[in-house]
């Protein structure tokens, strides 16, 4: 007995148990950002049924978390993000909270009925879900705990905890911690998300947090070249083992040789596209007319340090910071006309209840004030918009 508490009945060395130690967190996290993430939150994959079944098993048995809850919560978050009501934001709650109280949080909120029955909608609820997973969410754990004891011995003990902080430490407080607070941001979404690179090893393309929510319902969390997504390398090794099935990409812009028209195409593609749109204003608009403005006006110690400013969305801005652009942009007119122009594409794409016909007159309007500004920047930019082609974001 002493002997099997020692070294389990599988005895493994040191290194054998560090392996198996990784191997049982990429489960853990391959059953977050595959299972419960893309597939049952956002329905950008269609994971075999044999893989849903077994990822709902070990999530249960490693956390005692049922499907809906945690899809309800993410699915809330998105609608809510950084305004009251969003079940984990550092910004409503703070990040020293999130970090530290993440796995609270989440508990908190799966007590509230009406968040499960508004956005849980469209997850398991067979008999397993309710007679087992939903009605023992500890026993679960438990299990695990034995096993882990007769497998591995008394270090048994340490894999156990290791499983079980995985997910709220790396789903419900880095993710969603330091993934509104920290890193850099590809996307000007209207959040406070960021990606954390390079870490991906560890949660699983997770981390790519900035780009999940410029495209919430893309199968693949990269963006650019030097990025890695080791969900996307999962994805793609299961959907060639017939495993697994890519519903939706995000969109990747398509822009003709030459100016076009302004026409339901074109409406089409911008509003498909707008993060990359967005993107592409500041690096190609607004970043170049601010380094010709410090240029012109040398020495001028406002416009040296107003590059963040300009290129942040308001909620990234405290009063302080907004009354600085303010008074920055009523001091120089080519900021202000570029940041104005910025404003009205932002406008157009957030309206509601507005016909096709009156959105096309006004991305006509814009182009062409933008076209005749008298800014070469702008003028560029609103050009090769009038190019923009739209794409089926659809996978087959």
């Amino acid at each position: 007995m002493i002997e099997l508490l020692n070294g389990g009945l599988l005895n493994l060395s040191f290194r054998g148990l560090l392996a198996v130690t990784f191997v049982f967190v990429q489960i853990s996290m391959m059953g977050v950002t595959l299972y419960l993430h893309r597939d049952q939150a956002h329905r950008a994959i269609d994971l075999h049924p044999v893989l849903r079944h077994f990822f709902r098993l070990w999530i249960w048995l490693t956390s005692g978390m049922v499907t809906r809850d945690w899809v309800a919560i993410h699915r809330k978050h998105h609608a809510l993000v950084e305004r009251e009501g969003d079940p984990h934001s550092p910004k409503v709650f703070g990040l020293r909270k999130v970090l530290t109280e993440g796995a609270e949080l989440y508990r908190s909120e799966a007590k509230i009925g009406a968040t499960l029955e508004k956005y849980g909608r469209g997850t398991p609820d067979d008999w397993v879900e309710k007679n087992i997973y939903s009605r023992f969410s500890v026993f679960g754990i438990y299990l695990v705990l034995v096993v882990d004891v007769i497998l591995f011995g008394a270090i048994g003990l340490t894999l156990f905890a290791i499983q079980m902080l995985t997910m709220p430490v790396f789903a419900a407080g880095v993710i969603n911690g330091l993934g509104h607070a920290k890193g850099y941001r590809n996307f000007e979404t209207d959040d406070t998300s960021t990606n954390l690179t390079p870490i991906a090893v560890f949660i699983g393309g997770e981390e790519l947090h900035n780009n999940h929510h410029a495209f919430p319902t893309s199968a693949r969390f990269s963006a650019r070249w030097y990025e890695f997504d080791a969900g996307w390398m999962y994805i793609r090794i299961l959907a060639a083992l017939g495993l697994c099935k890519v519903r939706r990409l995000a969109p990747q812009p398509a822009v003709a040789d030459s100016p076009r028209a302004v026409d339901i195409q074109t409406l089409t593609a911008v509003l498909q596209n707008r993060m990359h749109v967005l993107r592409n204003y500041t690096r190609k608009v607004t970043l170049p007319v601010f380094r010709r403005e410090k240029r012109v006006n040398r020495g001028n110690e406002t416009l040296r340090r107003a590059r963040k400013l300009l290129v942040s969305g308001p909620i990234l801005l405290d009063e302080a910071a907004k009354a600085r652009l303010a008074r920055l942009l009523e001091d120089n007119v080519a900021l202000r006309t570029v940041h104005e122009y910025r404003q009205q594409l932002l406008e157009l794409w957030g309206q509601a209840n507005v016909s096709n016909e009156r959105l096309i007159r006004q991305l006509k309007e814009w182009c062409n004030r933008a076209e005749s500004s008298g800014i070469d920047a702008l003028h560029d930019f609103s050009a090769n918009l009038r190019g923009y082609l739209p794409q089926a974001a659809m996978v087959a």
